[in-house]
């Protein structure tokens, strides 16, 4: 592809407000523009912007240009705003369910051996990363979470397989990695389900001090206090139970 077409490329997605795909790509020119021609542009383009502030990704639904996590400290002066804050049952409940999808409230908590708070699956769906896609056919049908095309998005991640891989069977393990991920957020993205096998890796009990570190290094605040969450023995709200 010539430099001019490549250009046309490269001003199309700095001033797009949302991921673009190869096909909505290939609608600016007139001319027949092959897929592969496109793919081969898109790479150069990557290349172009190695020593760059700003890098081209592909992620889920499609490719943008983003800031660099080095360029982070700097960004940050521009707009004072605090990071979002999630607890660490947050932080912990979203690991399992990325990691376990399509997963219920109950084999969550089985998991982490606490009741799961509506607030911590409040907040995972209103930020748009976790959805109900279905029922388990059991008893009561509870719902099925798992996560949506936004929470790749907002990891910069193409699809769950780019997960971090766990070193070891650890829910909280889990949560620290989703933690180093979780750096740049689209709230333009499109959220769309994404499910994989319930038979992925499995996750069980978590060191609280080694994950804190990881989720501070990630610049994600972690609250001290898990809120409204409970031992399954103590419960006694009936909306909290499993």
């Amino acid at each position: 592809m010539d430099d001019h077409n490549k250009r046309v490329i490269e001003t199309a997605l700095l001033c797009a407000q949302e991921p673009l795909t190869v096909a909505d790509l290939s609608r600016l020119f007139i001319e027949d523009i092959t897929t592969a021609d496109i793919d081969e542009a898109l790479v150069e383009l990557q290349r172009a912007w190695d020593d760059k502030g700003m890098e081209l990704v592909h992620i889920a639904t499609g490719w943008r240009f983003q800031s660099r996590l080095s360029m982070r400290e700097y960004l940050d002066r521009l707009t004072p705003e605090k990071p979002p804050k999630y607890s660490r049952a947050v932080m912990e409940t979203l690991a399992i369910i990325a990691y376990r999808q399509p997963v219920t409230r109950g084999e969550i908590e089985e998991i982490r051996g606490v009741a799961v708070s509506s607030n911590v699956m409040k907040q995972l769906e209103d930020r748009g990363w976790v959805e109900v896609i279905g029922h388990k056919e059991t008893i009561g049908r509870p719902g099925l979470y798992a996560t949506t095309k936004q929470f790749l998005d907002d990891l910069s991640l193409t699809n769950l397989q780019s997960l971090p891989i766990l070193e070891d069977a650890a829910p909280m393990a889990a949560a620290a990695q989703l933690g180093q991920a979780v750096m740049e957020f689209d709230p333009s993205a499109t959220v769309e389900t994404v499910v994989i096998d319930a038979d992925a890796q499995e996750v069980s009990e978590i060191d609280e001090e080694t994950t804190e570190a990881t989720l501070e290094e990630a610049s994600i605040e972690v609250s001290e206090e898990e809120a409204n969450e409970v031992t399954p023995e103590s419960e006694d709200n009936p909306d909290e139970t499993k």
